[in-house]
């Protein structure tokens, strides 16, 4: 079979999807990119068996085409020899008795050997889903508000991934470690059903790289069922296996009863965290907020090394004068996924969580809530 197709146009789609090819995988033609030509379309498929991703790419010649249509094509080879070449039309020319692939562009010539592409695993779209269509900017929000607080603990599967709950009303997507949550709630999302399932991390970071490059706003179609979901949009599809298992209660664990609220100017309070947690003990990250007379007093010592740091900023604290301790990783994780200009601090006591809102709405439809846990400070 051969076909042509521009070099720019493959690199780019091919490393779309690229993240989905299995680098540890006991089935070593999961390496490969699996090509498979239609009359005037090429398809590309990656996958790990747990995800799998599809291209589309419009082809700009197929001038032969075979009863046999598949060829898998070593995905780390391929990608870096893209890398080095300019806008320019490539001719793939590949032969289907011993998949040996000869790649010309212009003056360049290049062979390497492919593997029969009937050997790559069948891939099957989900059956009896649920369809539903979500935009591309909700959906890209959701999952770069949430995906950072979600843990990396095996032992805890369910915590592993983000948590999705479709009602009536709206859409709630839930990240949380133990130490950090964050719920993202959208309000101008309608479900027909109410469902929830539990997303991986790894095709969510697949999909937010996509969608994040979206200049418009483009519809994603999610389809669902107990063990599987799949999005599809423009030309690409992807299919995911649910993460298994009941995820926690986390209404549980977020306080009610907040009577200190501390409200300050987000990128100030930011640029402050980052500072003085350079001198905090770098084991901990450990940084202390003391409120007082209307300022906020943030400082961090590692005594190992002698180290020390004190800022002061304006704020408007309501409540009783309170310290409390922090980790600064977390807190400049939460700051900087907040897109307003001032946040809402709000307390209980220093040993119980403190949730960070956004002090104003830029987005009527959205509801963000950040719960972090205190470290216990010392003497």
């Amino acid at each position: 079979m051969k076909f042509i197709v521009n070099s720019q146009v493959l690199l780019k789609n091919l490393q779309s999807i690229s993240g989905c090819v299995s680098t540890n995988s006991t089935m070593p033609i999961l390496d490969n990119f699996l090509f498979e030509l239609n009359e005037s379309s090429l398809t590309v498929t990656a996958s790990d068996l747990e995800t799998t991703m599809m291209v589309e790419i419009t082809l700009e010649d197929v001038s032969e085409l075979d009863d046999i249509r598949k060829v898998a094509v070593p995905a780390k080879f391929l990608l870096e020899m893209l890398k080095t070449l300019p806008d320019i039309p490539m001719i793939f020319n590949i032969n289907t008795q011993n998949f040996g692939i000869e790649l010309s562009t212009g003056d360049g010539k290049y062979k390497l050997n492919g593997v029969n592409g009937a050997e790559y695993p069948t891939i099957t779209l989900p059956e009896d889903t649920v369809k539903t269509t979500l935009s591309s900017s909700l959906l890209a929000n959701a999952i770069t508000k949430t995906i950072f607080a979600a843990g990396n603990d095996e032992m805890r599967p369910t915590m592993s991934g983000i948590y999705c709950i479709l009602t009536p009303d709206d859409i709630t997507f839930v990240g949380t470690d133990a130490h950090k949550l964050v719920r993202y709630k959208r309000t101008d999302y309608k479900s027909d059903v109410s469902a929830d399932f539990i997303l991986a991390k790894k095709p969510l970071n697949q999909l937010k790289g996509i969608l994040s490059s979206k200049k418009e706003d483009i519809s994603v179609d999610m389809e669902y069922n107990r063990t599987n979901v799949c999005f599809t949009f423009e030309n690409y599809r992807l299919i995911c296996r649910l993460i298994d298992g009941k995820y926690p209660n986390y209404e549980a664990v977020i306080p009610k009863e907040n009577p200190n609220q501390l409200t300050v100017d987000r990128q100030a309070f930011l640029q402050s965290i980052r500072r003085v947690s350079i001198f905090a003990n770098q084991s901990t990250q450990q940084i202390r907020l003391k409120m007082q007379d209307g300022e906020l007093l943030i400082s961090a010592e590692d005594f190992d090394y002698s180290n020390e740091a004190k800022e002061r900023l304006a704020c408007r604290f309501e409540g009783d004068d309170m310290e409390i301790g922090f980790s600064s990783k977390y807190l400049i994780e939460m700051l900087g996924n907040v897109d307003t200009e001032n946040i809402n601090l709000r307390m209980s006591h220093p040993n119980r969580a403190g949730l960070i809102l956004p002090a104003e709405s830029n987005n009527a439809d959205e509801d963000i809530l950040m719960l972090v846990m205190p470290v216990m400070l010392n003497a």
